[in-house]
Formats: structure tokens, sequence, C-alpha cells
């Protein structure tokens, strides 16, 4: 307890003195979400998913036209078949239905991991951008995340933004 209250004196002690160093610094701050949402890199990266998975979203879609084809065709003619030919042909539709389920699992499961993959490949070029940024132009710190508030005359953003479409090129 003791060493959080001396840590929380120190704390406080060093953002007394802040004001007096703040003039000398150059604080940059960039806005994560807007970064993200309108880097064209983001689009790339949607674009190549969308071109990895097309194939085995159709070949799901038309999965899924067979079954409820079938599906509507047993109720249709569920009737007039006999007991055993119906219950086998209820087999093969229930068997169709699950292997259906497990496409779709690992459909979701597959593009929900390439996403993340893409995700931080994305996150690592922003970062990346930022600390080149940051370098360029002599910030002494730049803050990335977590921010609840920042005038225009520390945001970096539009030149991160800027920065990130000329990589795209």
């Amino acid at each position: 307890m003791k060493k959080v209250n001396i840590l929380s004196l120190f704390f406080v002690a060093a953002m007394a003195a802040l004001p007096v160093q703040a003039a000398e610094l150059k604080i940059g701050v960039v806005n994560a979400g807007a970064v993200l949402e309108q880097s064209p890199q983001k689009s790339q990266a949607l674009a190549r998913l969308e071109k990895e998975f097309s194939t085995r979203s159709t070949a799901i879609k038309n999965k899924q036209k067979s079954v409820l084809s079938k599906r509507d065709k047993l109720a249709k003619d569920g009737a007039i078949l006999g007991a055993d030919e119906r219950k086998a042909k209820e087999r093969s539709l229930l068997s169709e239905q699950r292997d259906l389920k497990r496409l779709q699992d690992e459909y979701s499961e597959d593009l929900s991991i390439r996403r993340n993959e893409e995700l931080r490949k994305l996150e690592k070029q922003i970062a990346q951008t930022i600390v080149d940024l940051a370098k360029e132009e002599s910030y002494d710190l730049v803050v990335y995340q977590g921010v609840i508030f920042a005038s225009d005359k520390v945001d970096m953003t539009s030149k991160v933004l800027e920065l990130l479409k000329e990589k795209s090129k």
C-alpha cells in the first residue's frame, strides 16, 4: 500500500512539473479510429479477403440452395413416397444440412482469423508510419489510442492518412 502511495505522490509531483516543461515538448495525437477507417490499406485488405474467400462463399451459397431445394422437394413429395424412401431422403437431407453447417462454421472461423491477421498487419503499418512521421517532424510524444480530446494544433491524423495513401500507391 505504501508503494502505491509513494508512486501516486511521484506521479502527482511529475505532473505538477509538466506545465513548466510542456512549452518545450512537441506533442501529437492520432485518431486511431479515423486512421483505421479511412486508410486505403483497409480497403485493399478487404478486397484481398473478398477475393480469397469468394469461391468458398459461392460454394456455400450453392450448397444452401441445394439443401433448400431438397427440403422443399421432400416436403412436397413426402406424402407420396414410401416410408423407407422418405426416411432415406430425410437422412440424406439431414446429413447435407450438417455438412452445410460445418462448412459455414469453418468459413466463418477462417474468415475471422484472416481478418484479424490483416488487421494486425494494418495496425503495424500504421504504427510504423506514425513513428516515421514523429521522427521526421521531431515530435517528443505521440498519443495514438485512448485519446478523449485533442485540439487541431496537435492532431496528426491527416498527415498519417496522407502518408498511408502515398504508401498504398
